[in-house]
């Protein structure tokens, strides 16, 4: 009993003296901390920016690493590279074991002490299904289980027509296609992608197969030790116009005209006029700015050849639709759909249309060249010698009109200005334009004038002009774009500007009259 008593002290002092050390070892701590915050806050703030750099590269790499390994273990095609990291797991009859196993450049594979697998050219789960096999033939029902824990990282080294050579980094799912992104030049050629392997064995690939046609044959899995060399591009043509791919294209040997039309091109459009197909030649012409080529029907039969450098240009059909001019307060048909245009000067536009139509036709499907100052009430066509009036508003507004003026080639249509303003001039004392106000009489844009200029105008004398020219009454409803005129018709500023020259007049006749009466005495 008493030994146990002793026993029970024992500890007791033991755990106040490591008790007593912790708290003088944290009151130690404390104080040195307290003496190395002050120390330490600016080191702190000067790192931050770069932790939180760093912080957020190993967050975009861990999701990177993260997403390489679901990859990996979902894919059938990826192949054991040195570097993988394996987890191998398995009961030893009632002992579990966990086994790592990293592949290194022999491919050699030690599975604990059971024996050594080669893993050269297998793909990772042919690796996982002989492992197991061998763990299971040992120890039956241990549960095996291997694991991808860490994709290999590896090195490719680039060279040939890119801006720079240099050493990329790849991984077992990495393809060919994605070393030359953003090192590509001008002259690079996807064509003709040599690859050659550690055993020095090279092999040439078309990645433009393996874009268009899906051939991944052209596309193949980058492997350690792989030299990828991007060759010059020989021949690069290029086609627009009235073809499904308008495009640039890098061609073959042996490639022309026909194989750019029908593979490259995809074939002609509905619209395409094949009667119609020019050639820019810039390689090997006649002259020094290029040579224009019409190609006849039998060019295309004989697979007409093509050069470098070669413009390819297939016409349409629609450009030989007859052609009418718009002109005035019309929107510019550069603009798109979300973008307004504050017309301040006339425009002037080359409308195709097709034979039969009508103005009320084609102005409903092209709405978008109209705006605010637009007057389509009243425009008119000028055809020829002679002008037609004709009202867009009811084209425009009133789903029952057809209309009855068809469009002719040449046609010339106006859409005059209507701007909201109303022109007061003459004798007032601020004369100008003014914003159009509906329902309000002369008087209220003559006082927006400061008014009349007195000893100008007597008796509120006034001349009112709307819009067409047509002369107004004072009881007439003012409208849009209609000019006030104050008279200047006052006998004192008639008198104060003519008195004078008639009082000179006068003088000079009496002079004169003075002087002849004495001559003739």
């Amino acid at each position: 009993m008493k030994n146990r008593l002793l026993l029970l002290i024992l500890i007791l002092c033991t755990g106040f003296q490591a008790f007593a050390q912790q708290d003088t070892s944290r009151r130690t701590n404390n104080t040195s901390t307290a003496t190395n915050n002050t120390n330490n806050t600016n080191n702190i703030n000067n790192t931050n920016n770069a932790n939180n750099t760093d912080i957020t590269d190993l967050n975009t790499s861990s999701v990177d690493a993260n997403r390489n390994i679901m990859l990996a273990r979902s894919s059938a095609d990826y192949r054991v590279t040195p570097g993988d990291v394996y987890t191998l797991a398995y009961a030893a009859g009632t002992t579990p074991v966990t086994y790592i196993i990293t592949v290194d450049t022999s491919y050699r594979i030690r599975v604990s002490n059971l024996g050594v697998v080669n893993g050269a050219g297998k793909t990772f789960m042919q690796l996982k299904n002989e492992i197991e096999t061998v763990v299971s033939n040992n120890y039956p029902l241990s549960g095996v289980q291997m694991v991808l824990t860490q994709p290999a990282v590896f090195n490719v080294y680039v060279n040939g027509e890119v801006f720079t050579a240099r050493e990329v980094p790849a991984w077992g799912l990495s393809r060919l296609s994605s070393t030359v992104a953003g090192n590509q030049t001008a002259y690079t050629s996807i064509r003709d992608v040599s690859v050659k392997s550690v055993n020095g064995q090279t092999r040439v690939y078309d990645l433009f197969k393996a874009q268009r046609l899906g051939d991944l044959s052209q596309d193949p899995y980058l492997r350690p030790g792989d030299t990828v060399t991007f060759n010059r591009v020989k021949r690069v043509v290029t086609i627009d116009g009235a073809v499904e791919r308008p495009g640039i294209y890098q061609m073959l040997d042996g490639e022309n005209i026909n194989e750019l039309f029908e593979f490259y091109a995809s074939g002609f459009t509905t619209v395409a006029d094949r009667t119609r197909i020019e050639i820019t030649r810039l390689t090997n012409s006649k002259d020094v700015a290029g040579d224009k080529i019409f190609l006849t029907e039998n060019d295309l039969k004989n697979n007409y050849a093509l050069e470098d450098y070669d413009v390819i240009t297939v016409l349409d059909i629609t450009q030989l639709q007859p052609v009418m001019f718009l002109e005035g307060a019309v929107v510019s048909e550069s603009l798109n759909e979300f973008e307004t245009e504050e017309l301040t000067s006339s425009n002037r536009l080359v409308i195709r249309f097709n034979n039969g139509e009508t103005y009320a036709s084609l102005v409903r499907r092209n709405t978008r060249w109209f705006s605010a100052v637009s007057d389509t009430e009243n425009a008119y066509i000028l055809r020829k010698d002679g002008r037609i009036p004709i009202n867009l508003n009811s084209a425009l507004y009133d789903a029952s009109y057809r209309g009855e003026v068809f469009v002719q080639e040449n046609d010339v249509l106006i859409i005059p200005f209507r701007q909201y303003f109303v022109s007061v001039a003459g004798a007032v004392v601020n004369p100008g334009r003014y914003p159009y106000i509906p329902d309000r009489d002369w008087e209220y844009y003559i006082g927006l004038a400061g008014g009349f200029v007195p000893n100008r105008n007597a008796k509120n004398n006034i001349t009112i002009v709307d819009y067409n020219g047509k002369r107004l009454n004072k009881t007439d409803i003012i409208t849009p774009e209609t000019t006030i005129t104050a008279a200047t018709n006052h006998f004192l500023y008639a008198f104060s500007n003519y008195g004078p020259v008639v009082t000179s007049v006068l003088t000079l006749i009496s002079t004169f009259l003075t002087i002849y009466l004495t001559i003739t005495r």
